[in-house]
């Protein structure tokens, strides 16, 4: 286990969900602003954005995965979609505070070392490191020094390559990491997610694992509670209508509401394993488990066939279990039809 602000990641304890806003604020601090508000609303333990320079992360002439240019409705370059996402390095500060004040964990991801130093200044709490930086060991063994724990996205990467980046991790002595799984797809089809896989990433490297969802809707985010995820990332925009390359593929603030609160519910109806009777349960088992019931008036003194008696509800009488044991005895008294049979009644 580990402490990211005051949340414990790991068994027993809440499911630690990132709203992952991304770059859907569109370069825009209000926006972000705005969406801190609405991940708060939702219910969610931190909200996510993505730290970078374009001038640091890509070349000028890079190309856009097919579905930028699909929902970005543009055929420009890589450079130019992220360049115009940039906020300024005065808007992080007021993020990040503005979070504080309502409560909510402010994390981003770090795409270049000097993104990393900004991100250190404000006293970020842990790392977020996308799936595209799995093989990115200068970056990783940067982030790494700070200490700080790391929740490393796996999207794209063999298991060979993950273990490649968490011996570069731990080189630097930190061995604060939480592994998710993810399919980087946009949206990412339902049958190729192998939530299983979670399962296969914690035996392998006996790390704390999660889910980051990038399917449509939240049923897959919710499976991967029921499943153990530590961590639940996903990402939301207000508005999917917006332009911009994330937006198709990400929640709606009532939706991202409705994710939190079906996992809160996942998580309370897990419970520890234990079976036990429930404290509701014990009210309804007098109602409706059955007694031993006479089926017929039964004289004082007379043998009692087992024709004379039946099962019947409630229960707090001798249970259908004892029916041999009663019959062939005999009543100690008159024992009237649609009676509940208690052992005080026979001899």
């Amino acid at each position: 286990m580990l402490t990211i602000a005051d949340r414990t990641i790991g068994p027993g304890h809440p499911c630690f969900i990132i709203a992952e806003a991304g770059v859907n604020h569109n370069g825009d601090i209000d926006l972000a602003m705005q969406m801190i508000n609405a991940a708060v609303k939702a219910g969610a333990d931190a909200i996510k954005f993505q730290t970078f320079k374009a001038d640091n992360l890509v070349t000028v002439d890079a190309d856009m995965a097919e579905y930028q240019k699909a929902n970005t409705g543009s055929d420009k370059t890589q450079y130019h979609m992220l360049k115009a996402l940039e906020l300024p390095d005065d808007a992080w500060p007021r993020l990040k505070q503005y979070c504080d004040e309502r409560h909510i964990v402010f994390l981003s991801t770090p795409f270049d070392e000097e993104s990393a130093q900004l991100l250190k200044y404000l006293g970020i709490p842990a790392y977020k490191i996308g799936s595209g930086e799995v093989t990115n060991i200068p970056l990783l063994k940067f982030i790494a020094g700070y200490k700080k724990p790391i929740i490393l996205s796996t999207g794209m990467a063999s298991l060979g390559e993950i273990e490649q980046a968490i011996g570069a991790i731990k080189e630097e002595g930190n061995d604060k990491i939480v592994l998710l799984h993810c399919v980087t797809s946009y949206p990412a089809p339902y049958d190729s997610i192998n939530l299983k896989a979670m399962n296969t990433l914690k035996t392998a490297f006996g790390l704390e694992v999660g889910y980051s969802d990038h399917t449509e809707g939240i049923e897959i985010s919710i499976a991967a509670a029921a499943l153990g995820a530590s961590v639940i990332e996903k990402h939301f925009t207000l508005d999917r209508n917006m332009p911009g390359p994330d937006h198709k593929a990400s929640l709606e603030p009532h939706e991202l509401k409705q994710m939190v609160r079906s996992i809160r519910h996942v998580e309370a109806g897990l419970g520890d394993g234990i079976k036990v009777i429930g404290a509701d349960e014990r009210k309804i088992k007098e109602v409706v488990r059955r007694s031993i019931v006479a089926n017929t008036d039964i004289k004082s003194g007379a043998v009692i066939e087992k024709s004379f008696l039946t099962a019947k509800r409630p229960a707090g009488g001798l249970p259908p279990a004892f029916i041999d044991y009663i019959a062939g005895r005999r009543a100690r008294h008159d024992i009237p039809k649609n009676t509940v049979i208690t052992i005080d009644m026979i001899i």
